[in-house]
């Protein structure tokens, strides 16, 4: 196979091999495959074809052919870059072609100028060298270190490896560090060829620093492939070329050159040590072959004029002299040769000198290990090189012949030195570094000392079970007789004492017991001895202080270095114990003639015992008090009047002359760490004003004007400096009143007081806020530049505290930044927020901003972010500034470098707050709702110079955060550990599509193929497994997030897309394919579901999956308890209270609480803040308890930091539960309601997800947060199954709708609808419930019930679906009948009521209690679901329970307080208006479910009594004409609400007039009529106002009221004998007015709505009939006979019914008759005749029904027949419900005029209105059945007997 590309392969390693998970099974074999397919690549590493003179004609001709890619049409600009990049590459025409197809894919090379063409893909070229290269030194690392592979892996790679070292790769890796440095094309370049390149983030970079990284890479690997496979003879002797050739042209500030040579220097060291180390006999080593071994010897040992080349000559003499000693050994002993040959020795000797004349360890140690280049190489590298330095110095350390010349070398260093010989420049510090370039100054002895402490300070460890290293050390501390080896000894010491191991064993030897001089006992007598000197010379005097010798105080220092590693390291417990009496550490610090370099090593000495114990600690305090130099403190404008040698006097008289600083430096050191321990901060740092002043004034004042003799001691100062600051800053709050207090003695003072007043924390504040020397000399510090300090830290040993002081000097800057605000609005104007300072020069803002770039120290990367965070919300116009100083590209590319290196790190970051991945997607998260342009629009390349909303974003053409982010989430690599990353960039994504600015250039990308929206990962994220909880619990937390935001932003792509775009429309139908399964559409171009480059996925199976149910699945899981247990001891102490006290403050610690929010906004526990509370409780407990108590109580409360830390973690795992359950929810809402026509199958998935829902509800694993969110989704899945049942049905081929199709394929199956109602039950019936819940579960269970009881629509009625069916079945034999659907509809209502009645007394025990003592939402709901109880009761089961828990009368009760109650202006009223409407709801249900028994039951109870009671007139009652104009309108809206529950008490008074037709006449009379008279009595008045309402300008609420007072005054009220109330003559004025109406030219249905006019028509002919019902009462039981006319009755001026009315009536009747029949017949031929309509009649029909809204403009044409369909059904539903009111109506008054033609004393005066009377019945007699649709027989015998009748009446 060919290899794989570059890219691909180190993705496939990186993955493998560098993941802090062990490889996955297939990462083995993907690993081993991609080796063997990029075993060639390897084998010609960095070889590519050259120039062919046929590729350029072919170029040149501009059509390329490349492998497997069509013919390539090539233009001028392509041909000349090609050819550029041939001549100056050494590339061949066509691979640069394909470079260009590359370039063209990677970044868009489409409008870029030539020569950035030419950049672009020679980065691009180079960018494939740099991942082949790193491809193989990761494997070769892999091999070499162990990391805990697997270890037969591991030796797969080995041979892999050591196969292709066999066939030349190292010869290749040897050639390739020597020729890349030549200047032709494939090196550096010709001098003439172009000297940059863009890299991927498109910024310039030399060709020579690209190549220089290549080389170095090299050198690492060759370095590695020795411990792999040992150089050969050849390959020795070309590496060490190699080295002298580098050595010669190596330059001391050029760190890459000097790594280089490292690499090479240190593959020879390797090869050596381990051939002299290997025990293997199978491979000659290679002095065993006698003509290289002499030659080598030759090339080592011959003279070079480069001092620089024989330095590392010198080093490979070392490594190569220990290979011939070890050698040399084992030959002795295999071929049991006593003496060994002359000549070997004589090459051992020789070469031994050479390395002490060399001084190869000075060289070693000063110019290789102690270099900048050396420190700032790659950690695994120096790992190694210091490794192999120790087994190199071991070999020589023990080896017998080494010792002699150690010996010897000893010896010389005694003899040749004095004991007081060193230079005093030399001596002021011991740590400087030699930097000479000639010959060495030391004796070889010392510097062998040195070379082991620097080796063993690197690497610690390495002491451990050293017995060499320790045997070594004995013979090297014996019989010192100067100073120079004592210091040189004891510096090793110190070294060695750099682990806990090392510091017990050098603690040891330092008693007194190995050495005879050098021991403790020799250092404390010294400092005895000296004090007593110096204070005897101070008792006397005559004499002056006597000069302190320089090599005491040298060897003090050494001793003093000893001490503070051996107390630092020792073991916390044993350690308190090895130096009970530190005074002597103190007594020369006050004495003026002691050096400051030896009072700096007493004060770093003593810092170190701070840290030992508490009381050390005090006792460190005391002495420093007692003994050492004070700080006077001189208030401004005074002077002291003598001179006191004070640490100012030290600092500004002696060190300033010397240009050292090693006292103050200490003495800063120490205070800081004493400052660092103190724990009593109530005096906010006052007591230590003293000390701040000299600090600030004194010392940092003047640090950038003084000189300084070594650069390590200016950024030592400034950095002690710089800690005190800090300390200062985060160790004091800033309280309100501190501040007034400031501000109110803020004036000039001069006094001690005064001062000993003013908070450090303050004065520096307000040192920043004005721009005084601590904020310029910081800023200066910062100034130094990103550049400047990059070069630094890589080419000067000092650059790592430079580093350091610039890192403390950002956290100052964010530490006043978080404080300034709160001092700027008391101090204004004299201080300014410090952002204002900045601003005032944009080079500051910059300076602070571009240290994102600094990538060394990740501390200091975040401290700039954060900078940024801080300024960009104080800073409005902080993009134009960046934008006007050029800097805003630079800034992009280097926030988009950190966040690519962040994505691409191995590295598991434990802390989020140092994670600068996420700080950067906080940042930008945070700018997204600020004003535009903001950080967030700059950094992901928004048009910040236009309008942000007309952004075309092309993160392929600019390299930006925004590239990074969707590279990343594309990819989705590392999980593990990019887990926040992923989170916070889904979260990014969602909220810029959510912001109005940024949302339509983000959804118009996010919506394209490449992308649409991620919907992709709802497998690959969404639906995997979560990790377990105790294994990886943040990891688990942080993909429930990532799944959350993910589905949030599907979510709101499903809601605003718009899908008429063929883009959004693909990208809607994608999100839904991957998450429901299946769409609608034919998705024939599968590809555009998938992202470049993967493969098609064709079958139906896992693609097809409903994913949905899968993620809900993967959020349900029980959440561990965060309850508290407390430990014994504390509930006996009785302290429970106190800490649940702490708890319950729900302050943040910065206010005095215990609490944080994270970054996620969650609220969680401040562990340090808790410890804190603890500490002070435990202090308050201290003298109350025994020893073992105190110890139980310390362990308790460490039980309890424990549960704050399991509490944490718990309730972040809660919030991200139900942010995923909140975000799944949201995205199936939004599908199910906005996107239900895009998917196939609806009911059955609506179905699946009500079940799935429900069954999640009633898991014991669900919490009530879930609970609630999951019956919302069941609530708008119901309601959308209702909606469902009412549409067109899909998946039919041809365009023609029946009335099947309205009543079929909706119906969820009986068994479906019963298993939804068992597990609604369980999930209400719950133990873990609350009312909140059940009321969305009550809604539920309504929804539920509406949906099992509308099977059919509600406007169409049975008789004309019956009609329509016979039509249509007409020789059909199909068994889907009205009949089977109303059969199956009887049977799920039986079903449903069984299922209830097993749990009923669990959940009317539920709803009774909502009903009676829950809120009032609760008892509004409770009753509603009471109703629906009733409405599905049998055999008065549920009525039973009802009435044995007094729900009735409840009920009765509190509508009679609702009503009675006074109309003052309350909120109650409003409150329990639901829920007086739900109750008489419950008693109207009860009414009509139960008929006549139903009535009986509640008459019983005293309904009519409570009724009567009830106010109803309450609403008529004037206000105050004094209440406000908002009282007023809050009344009216309650006046109103009551008004509308008049019509429930009038419906319920209707339904017991039912009880009036079959009961007695004389039990009516005594018992229900008379209840209802009375009722009717005591409300004549609204009555009466409801009666006299013009009908022609009424509304439907009070027609419907009319409707009803009639209805009941019609059954009742002719039995009254008494009309007091005037109720007739209200009755007959409105026959009076109704009856003789015009139907037709009313007002109230002449609306443009068709349908309003036909439903308020169906209402008024009600009307009719109960007025004639009452005249047919009349007229039938009571006998009352009517006049003709009104002319006929004028008695007393009051209106009588007359004949006329009757006759008038029947006439509107029949004309109404004749009209709505034939509408009848016409809508109902309409609807035959449907499937023929076009298009627009279909739509003119909807029209009319003004249904416009139910269809777009893509519905299909069966769509719109079936919406037509169901409007044509209602209307004729509508005439045929019309047509029986009008039969009726009809009836009533054939009757009342058939008793009257029958009646003899009327009968003689009805000739004349015969004549009127009989065209309307002949009228009657012609009405046809078929018109009518109903029986016409009876009716039209009556109309005859009626006509006959007249005519008799005629013909008298």
């Amino acid at each position: 196979m060919a290899p794989p590309p570059p890219r691909e392969l180190l993705a496939v390693v990186e993955a493998a091999l560098l993941s802090p998970a062990p490889p996955s099974p297939a990462q083995r074999v993907e690993l081993l495959h991609a080796l063997r397919d990029a075993a060639p690549a390897f084998r010609a590493l960095l070889s590519y074809p050259g120039p062919k003179a046929s590729d350029r004609t072919q170029v040149e001709a501009k059509e390329v052919r490349l492998p497997d890619m069509p013919p390539i049409t090539l233009d001028d600009t392509d041909v000349q870059t090609a050819l550029k990049l041939s001549d100056e590459l050494n590339l061949n025409e066509i691979e640069c072609v394909r470079l260009l197809v590359s370039a063209n894919r990677e970044w868009v090379l489409y409008g870029r100028e030539p020569l950035e063409i030419y950049r672009l893909a020679a980065g691009l070229w180079y960018m494939e060298r740099r991942d082949l290269i790193t491809s193989l030194y990761i494997l070769l690392r892999s091999v070499v270190l162990d990391q805990g592979l697997d270890a037969d892996l591991m030796y797969e790679i080995q041979s892999q490896m050591e196969a292709l070292f066999s066939v030349g790769l190292r010869q290749r890796i040897i050639t390739l560090v020597k020729e890349l440095n030549r200047e032709e094309p494939s090196g550096i370049g010709r001098p003439s060829s172009e000297s940059y390149v863009l890299d991927f983030r498109g910024a310039f970079v030399e060709r020579r620093a690209i190549v220089s990284r290549e080389r170095l890479s090299l050198s690492h690997c060759l370095a590695l492939s020795a411990l792999i496979k040992l150089m050969g003879p050849k390959e020795v002797k070309d590496t060490f070329s190699i080295l002298k050739d580098c050595a010669a042209e190596v330059n001391e500030n050029t760190s890459v050159e000097l790594q280089i040579t490292y690499g090479v220097l240190f593959s020879l060291v390797v090869t050596f040590v381990s051939d002299a180390l290997s025990t293997s006999h199978e491979k000659a080593s290679l002095p065993s072959d006698s003509s290289f071994r002499r030659e080598f010897h030759e090339l080592v040992t011959r003279t070079c004029n480069n001092t620089t080349v024989e330095g590392f000559v010198g080093i490979v003499c070392l490594a190569w002299t220990v290979l011939l000693m070890l050698t040399q050994d084992q030959n002795s002993a295999r071929d049991s040769i006593i003496n060994a040959s002359s000549g070997v020795l004589a090459d051992i000797w020789s070469c031994l000198d050479i390395i002490c004349r060399l001084n190869a360890f000075e060289f070693l140690r000063e110019r290789v290990m102690q270099t900048a280049a050396y420190q700032n190489d790659d950690d695994d590298i120096v790992y190694m090189y210091t490794g192999y330095a120790h087994k190199l110095m071991m070999c020589f350390l023990s080896h017998p012949t080494c010792r002699d010349k150690i010996k010897e070398i000893k010896e010389k260093a005694m003899n040749a030195l004095s004991p007081y010989a060193l230079p005093r420049d030399h001596i002021e510090d011991l740590n400087i570094s030699g930097e000479q370039t000639g010959q060495p100054t030391k004796q070889p002895f010392v510097s062998l000392l040195e070379l082991v402490g620097e080796i063993y300070q690197k690497e610690p460890e390495l002491v451990h079970g050293n017995e060499e290293l320790w045997t070594f050390v004995v013979y090297a501390g014996e019989d010192h007789t100067n100073t120079q080896t004592l210091v040189a000894f004891l510096g090793l010491l110190s070294t060695l004492a750099s682990s806990e191991v090392g510091a017990a064993k050098v603690y040891e030897l330092l008693q007194g017991k190995v050495y005879r001089s050098v021991g403790w006992n020799t250092l404390f007598d010294c400092l005895s001895i000296y004090e007593e000197k110096f204070k005897k010379s101070l008792q006397s005097a005559t004499s002056m202080l006597p000069d302190f010798p320089e090599g005491d105080a040298q060897a003090l220092v050494a001793y003093l270095a000893v001490l503070q590693k051996v107390v630092e390291n020792g073991n916390p417990s044993e350690r308190r114990k090895w130096f009970p009496d530190i005074e002597p550490l103190f007594k020369l610090l006050s004495y003026e003639n002691v050096p400051p370099y030896l009072k700096g090593a007493l004060r770093n000495s003593i810092t170190a015992f701070v840290k030992v114990s508490p009381q050390l600690k005090d006792a460190v305090w005391s002495y420093l008090e007692q003994y050492d130099l004070p700080v006077v403190t001189v208030s401004p404008g005074q002077h002291t009047a003598t001179q006191v040698y004070d640490m100012r006097f030290e600092l500004n008289e002696v060190e300033t002359r010397r240009e050292s600083y090693p006292s103050t430096i200490s003495f800063l050191n120490l205070v800081n760490a004493l400052i660092a321990e103190e724990r009593n901060i109530s005096d906010k740092g006052r007591r230590f004003m003293g000390i701040f002043k000299f600090v600030y004034e004194d010392v940092f004042g003047p640090f950038p004007q003084r000189a300084y003799g070594d650069p390590r001691e200016k950024w030592e100062l400034a950095l002690a400096c710089l800690e005190h600051f800090c300390l200062v800053l985060r160790m004091y709050d800033i309280k309100d009143d501190d501040i007034y207090a400031a501000f109110s003695t803020s004036g000039p003072s001069t006094s001690n007081a005064s001062i000993e007043k003013q908070l450090p924390v303050l004065e520096l504040v307000k040192d920043f806020m004005c721009g005084k020397v601590a904020f310029r000399n910081i800023m200066n510090i910062v100034l130094v530049g990103v550049d400047t300090l990059i070069n630094e830290r890589t080419t000067q040993t000092y650059g790592i505290l430079l580093e350091k002081t610039v890192h403390l000097s950002l956290e100052i800057f964010i530490l006043v930044m978080e404080r300034d605000l709160v001092l700027a609005d008391v101090f204004r104007p004299l201080y300014q927020p410090l952002d204002v300072v900045l601003s005032q020069n944009h080079r500051q803002i910059i300076a602070l901003l571009e240290f994102v770039r600094y990538d060394y120290l990740p501390e200091i990367q975040q401290c700039s972010i954060k900078i940024m965070g801080i300024l960009s919300s104080r800073i409005v116009g902080l993009v134009q500034l960046l934008l006007k100083d050029n800097v805003s590209k630079s800034l992009i590319e280097d926030y988009a470098a950190c966040l690519e290196y962040r994505f691409d790190d191995f590295q598991v970051i434990e802390n989020t707050k140092d994670d600068v991945g996420v700080l950067i997607l906080q940042l930008l998260i945070d700018n997204i709702c600020r004003p535009a342009p903001n950080i967030t629009h700059l950094l992901l390349r928004f048009d910040v110079n236009g309008p942000i909303e007309r952004t075309v974003l092309k993160p392929k053409s600019h390299y930006s955060c925004l590239k990074i982010i969707l590279d990343n989430l594309e990819k989705v690599a590392k999980p593990d550990i990019n887990a926040l990353l992923h989170e916070f960039s889904f979260q990014l994504l969602y909220e810029l599509c959510l912001d109005p600015l940024t949302c339509g250039p983000v959804m118009d990308l996010l919506s394209t193929t490449k992308y649409q929206f991620f919907s992709k990962h709802v497998e690959t994220i969404g639906v995997s497994p979560l990790p377990k909880r105790n294994i990886n619990q943040a990891l688990r937390i942080s993909t429930l997030h990532q799944r959350a935001w993910l589905l949030k932003m599907l979510a709101l792509a499903l809601h605003v897309s718009n899908i008429s775009s063929s883009v959004y429309r693909e990208a809607v139908l994608a999100i839904l394919n991957d998450t429901f399964g299946h769409c609608t559409e034919n998705m024939k171009n599968a590809s555009m579901f998938q992202s470049p480059g993967t493969p098609i996925n064709t079958s139906n199976g896992p693609m097809n999956r409903n994913k949905v149910l899968e993620l809900l699945e993967v959020v349900q899981f029980r959440c561990p308890d965060t309850s508290m247990k407390y430990p014994q001891l504390l509930s006996n102490l009785r302290v429970e209270s106190k800490i649940e006290e702490i708890l319950r403050n729900s302050a943040t610690s910065e206010f005095g609480g215990v609490y944080y929010f994270s970054e996620r906004g969650d609220r969680l526990i401040d562990l340090d803040a808790f410890h804190q509370k603890l500490i002070q409780m435990s202090q308050e407990l201290h003298t109350q308890l025994s020893e073992s108590e105190k110890g139980e109580l310390k362990e308790s409360f460490h039980h309890m930091l424990k549960w704050a830390w399991r509490y944490n973690k718990n309730l972040e795992e809660q919030a991200a539960q139900l942010h995923m359950l909140t975000s799944w929810s949201q995205t199936v809402e939004v599908a199910v309601s906005r996107r239900m026509s895009l998917l196939e199958d609806r009911s059955q998935l609506l179905f699946e997800l009500l079940d799935a829902s429900l069954g999640a509800t009633s898991s014991p694993d669900c919490s009530v947060k879930m609970a609630y969110i999951l019956t919302n989704v069941a609530l708008t899945c119901m309601a959308k199954l209702r909606d469902e049942r009412f549409v067109c049905p899909t998946g039919a081929d041809f365009d023609a709708v029946t009335c099947l199709d309205i009543i079929s394929a909706k119906q969820l199956s009986n068994a479906a609808c019963n298993s939804l109602l068992f597990k609604l039950i369980m999930a209400i019936t719950r133990n873990e419930s609350s009312e909140t819940l059940r009321r969305r579960q009550y809604a539920l269970l309504l929804s539920y019930f509406q949906y099992c009881g509308s099977i059919l629509d509600s406007d169409v009625p049975p008789s004309v679906i019956r009609f329509l069916l016979l039509e249509e079945q007409e020789g059909d034999d199909d068994e889907l009948t009205l009949q089977k659907v109303l059969k199956e509809q009887s049977e799920l209502a039986r079903a449903n009521f069984a299922i209830i009645r097993k749990e009923a007394q669990a959940v009317i025990d539920l709803v009774t209690k909502d009903a009676i003592h829950g809120s009032v939402a609760g008892k509004a709901i409770s009753f509603y679901v009471l109703d629906s109880l009733i409405s599905i009761d049998h055999d008065k089961y549920f009525l039973n329970q009802l009435q044995s828990r007094g729900i009735l009368r409840s009920c009765l009760s509190d509508v009679s307080n609702y009503f009675s109650k006074d109309m003052s202006f309350s909120s109650e009223f409003s409150q329990r208006f639901c829920t007086a409407d739900a109750q008489f709801s419950l008693l109207l249900r009860i009414s009509h479910h139960y008929g006549k028994y139903g009535s009986q039951i509640l008459l019983s109870m005293g309904a009519l009594q409570n009724l009567s009671s009830c106010n109803l007139l309450g609403y008529q009652k004037k206000g105050s004409s004094r209440l406000n104009s908002n009282v007023v309108k809050e009344r009216a809206v309650e006046i109103d609400k009551k008004r509308s529950l008049t019509a429930p008490v009038l419906r319920i008074v209707t339904s017991f007039t039912s009880l009036v037709d079959s009961a007695d006449f004389l039990e009516v009379k005594n018992k229900i009529v008379r209840e209802i008279v009375d009722f009717a009595k005591q409300n004549q008045s609204i009555f009466n106002s409801i009666l006299r309402e013009n009908i022609s300008g009424a509304n439907a609420f009070t027609l419907e009221r009319l409707n009803m007072v009639v209805s009941i005054l019609s059954k009742v009220w002719a039995y009254e004998e008494n009309d007091e109330c005037s109720y007739v003559q209200d009755l007959f004025s409105m026959m009076h007015s109704l009856f003789s109406l015009d139907f037709g030219s009313l007002n109230l249905i002449q609306s443009p709505n068709m349908i309003e006019n036909q439903k308020s028509e169906l209402v008024l002919f009600g009307l009719c009939f109960g007025l004639i019902s009452y005249l047919y009462f009349l007229a039938t039981k009571k006998n009352m006979r009517f006049q003709i006319s009104v002319g006929d009755n004028s008695e007393h001026g009051q209106q009588q019914p007359t004949l006329q009315m009757v006759s008038d009536l029947l006439n509107s009747v029949t004309l109404a008759l004749e009209r709505v029949g034939e509408e009848k017949y016409l809508l109902l031929n309409k609807v035959r005749d449907l499937n023929e309509l076009s298009r627009k009649e279909v739509d003119e029909i909807i029209k009319v029904r003004m249904k416009q809204d139910c269809i777009s403009p893509n519905d299909n044409i069966r769509k719109r027949r079936y919406i037509a369909m169901i409007d044509l059904c209602c209307m004729a539903g509508n005439r045929d419900q019309l047509i029986t009111l009008l039969l009726q109506v009809a009836e009533c008054a054939i009757t009342i005029l058939h008793v009257h033609f029958h009646d003899e004393a009327c009968a003689e005066h009805l000739s004349s209105f015969s004549d009127e009377l009989l065209p309307i019945l002949e009228r009657l007699e012609n009405l046809k059945e078929d018109k009518v649709g109903r029986n016409l027989k009876l009716f039209h015998r009556s109309v005859s007997t009626l006509k006959e009748t007249t005519v008799r009446s005629l013909a008298m």
